[in-house]
């Protein structure tokens, strides 16, 4: 896939993954890990605690002065008549799946950035760091048509294949397109809870187009068995849009011209924003799950320090 002409080199318009690997460096002061800085969005105070790495059954043996009581095997203890504890070691290491958006909805932006680079770039940060704790990680990069699928690994080289498939999705994008969809937000949502995974790490990098009430379920799913986050990339048109804001939506097979100086119309676009996040966020507090929002208005790495805890101009 080749690169648009028309902003060749602009990183507000396209990035490739190269500039995704460069963003390795400055990550480094994010944390999935449970401990988080007391102003992190996922801290507990705010959303329910990272679960971190589970732990794995080692050995049943005899309770030893200095062992945590809660670890005492209560069913052996009784059938012996001797105290046994139970032993566990930590996983060496965890899963973490994350869905990158790609599609063309994504392309769009009205102040800085285009949504589909927040999404990438915010992904690529978290696959940084993911890797940089010693954790596996992989994810589905999807558009309107297709998906490349990358199982977690914990290897530079598949972190360099997962960045690379980003930067392709993102390249593709133009305003020209056209696409003839096949591949939806559910969809995504869906494969992702199909996958053989527990206690792993899951987050959806996406503008929630396409989010709907058959969501909730898959969601849910989602949400039991691991930690799920949901990164929401929103334009400011998504609260207010501007008054004379004209523009022409396709769903690959229709398409309307939208005039935002017609006030029942702009309503029923608000309106439509609105419920979609109020849906999101009534199963992030039902489910325990944070949302993470993104804007297209700074830098996606500006956004997560501050949100995960860093003040403003700390790297």
């Amino acid at each position: 896939m080749q690169r648009s002409s028309a902003y060749p080199d602009d990183p507000r318009i396209h990035v490739d993954a190269d500039h995704l690997l460069r963003l390795e460096l400055h990550s480094r002061a994010l944390s999935f890990l449970p401990r988080q800085p007391a102003r992190s969005i996922l801290n507990g105070r705010h959303a329910s605690r990272l679960r971190g790495r589970g732990l794995n059954f080692e050995e049943l043996r005899n309770y030893q002065p200095g062992d945590d009581i809660r670890t005492i095997d209560w069913k052996v203890t009784a059938r012996t008549g001797e105290p046994y504890v139970r032993v566990y070691t930590e996983e060496r290491d965890r899963p973490a799946l994350l869905l990158v958006d790609q599609r063309v909805s994504m392309f769009f932006g009205t102040e800085v950035y285009m949504k589909s680079v927040i999404a990438a770039e915010a992904a690529a940060i978290t696959a940084h760091r993911v890797l940089g704790q010693g954790d596996r990680v992989g994810g589905l990069v999807f558009n309107d048509t297709s998906v490349a699928e990358h199982r977690p690994q914990r290897r530079a080289a598949a972190l360099m294949r997962f960045l690379s498939s980003i930067g392709a999705a993102n390249s593709a994008l133009h305003a020209a397109l056209n696409p003839q969809p096949t591949v939806t937000l559910n969809d995504m949502l869906s494969e992702a809870a199909r996958m053989p995974q527990t206690n792993g790490l899951v987050c959806l990098f996406s503008d929630c187009d396409g989010l709907d009430e058959k969501s909730e379920s898959v969601l849910r799913r989602i949400a039991v068995s691991n930690d799920l986050i949901v990164f929401n990339i929103a334009d400011k048109t998504a609260k207010v849009l501007a008054p004379d804001l004209k523009l022409t939506v396709s769903d690959g097979r229709d398409q309307i011209e939208i005039d935002s100086a017609d006030p029942k119309l702009s309503g029923k676009i608000r309106k439509s924003m609105e419920d979609r996040l109020d849906h999101l966020h009534t199963w992030s507090r039902r489910y325990g799950f944070p949302v993470v929002p993104l804007t297209t208005a700074e830098p996606a790495l500006d956004q997560l320090l501050y949100l995960f805890g860093h003040r403003r101009g700390q790297k």
